[in-house]
């Protein structure tokens, strides 16, 4: 099997390195500080390029492609919503939408959209069948009430596509106008300094996303996609902490030498190596399974699980070589770190991932620790 990278991917991969190459510490936080939240010229950017359509129309590009863009943006902490606001809601449309629903799609990918997938509620803990928010039939319409929380970019979404339970039982999914009556919004920022709002939603009118049947399988398939993109992400993130970390021990100088001299501090930066390739491995292995058309959740914890272990050993090791400095606001350790810590809670902890992979055992003759 060919790991390797195909011309058109290094391209992909070299041109959105070039993009985000502007992103230094200083730079980032300023963006993040200031409202949107994200460089609307990236943005556009990233929309010429043809990036926020990736997947959109499965032969032109896929998983393979989203996983080098998405490793890239993790190098740079970059805050543009790739995932939330544009390929991960983007894809539920192009997968469950009529014609016209699809044509939503288009403003996405030219940057003129921001959508947000609203399906996680207060209290659910990554139990993603469990759905509170329930869809009314009224007439030839629908209502939604409910509350819907977090919801990463929901705080500026144009467009929302949220799941509800429908009143024949099953879960549907409908489009929702970020302008609707009985819709409001309390937006936050996350820790990391990404955007997202909780919103509640009062008898507020809706549009079936295609057929209004049930659509967990849809759900489910959105779910691994996104998976599967946070994880290339978290790639990117890793690799950065660990250059990072190494430089650091070789200019930062104790007793007279470098710290790269001391045996112990380079044996625990050769862990962190470990721990990054074995995370790398999975996040292949979780987009090359999408790319076979195998999109399996318990592929996707698997990924995951390693994903948020290796994270937080890089993330942890990472503050601790770089001592008091790595902390600080201004040194971008500490950002890469807090990232690494909101991709392993996005969708489920490193823990939901594991009761995920419990409650599968049933469908394998042997299990091995």
């Amino acid at each position: 099997m060919d790991f390797q990278l195909s011309d058109e991917q290094v391209l992909l991969r070299d041109t959105t390195r070039s993009m985000l190459s502007g992103y230094d510490t200083e730079t980032r936080n300023q963006v993040v500080d200031a409202d949107p939240g994200f460089n609307p010229q990236v943005w556009k950017q990233l929309a010429n390029t043809g990036i926020l359509g990736l997947g959109f129309d499965p032969d032109e590009s896929g998983p393979l492609e989203i996983m080098v863009v998405l490793t890239e943006i993790g190098r740079r902490v970059a805050p543009e919503p790739v995932v939330h606001g544009a390929l991960g809601p983007g894809a539920l449309i192009a997968e469950r939408g009529d014609a016209r629903q699809r044509e939503l799609l288009e403003a996405v990918a030219e940057g003129d959209q921001i959508l947000a997938f609203a399906h996680t509620e207060p209290g659910t803990r990554g139990q993603h069948g469990q759905v509170a928010t329930a869809a009314v039939r009224q007439g030839d319409s629908w209502q939604l009430s409910g509350c819907k929380n977090p919801v990463l970019t929901g705080d500026r979404a144009d467009t929302l596509v949220v799941s509800a339970a429908l009143p024949d039982g099953g879960t549907g999914l409908f489009l929702v106008d970020g302008r609707a009556d009985g819709l409001s919004r309390q937006p936050y920022r996350t820790f990391d300094g990404r955007r997202g709002a909780q919103i509640d939603l009062a008898n507020t009118p809706a549009t079936p996303l295609g057929e209004p049947t049930d659509a967990s399988t849809a759900i489910e398939h959105a779910i691994v996609r996104i998976s599967s993109a946070l994880c290339a992400e978290a790639v990117g993130v890793m690799e950065e902490a660990l250059r990072l970390t190494t430089d650091y021990l070789k200019t930062r100088k104790q007793f007279g030498v470098t710290l790269s001299t001391f045996q112990t501090l380079t044996q625990r930066a050769a862990d962190m190596y470990v721990s990054l390739e074995m995370a790398r491995s999975m996040s292949l292995y979780a987009a090359m399974s999408i790319a076979d058309g195998n999109l399996d959740p318990v592929i996707a914890a698997r990924a995951k699980l390693q994903i948020g272990r290796s994270g937080r050993h890089i993330s942890q090791e990472a503050i601790q070589l770089h001592g008091g400095i790595g902390m600080t606001w201004e040194y971008p350790v500490g950002h890469y770190a807090a990232r690494l810590t909101a991709i392993e809670h996005t969708l489920g902890s490193s823990q939901d991932q594991l009761h995920t992979l419990m409650g599968n055992l049933g469908n394998y003759d042997l299990a091995k620790l």
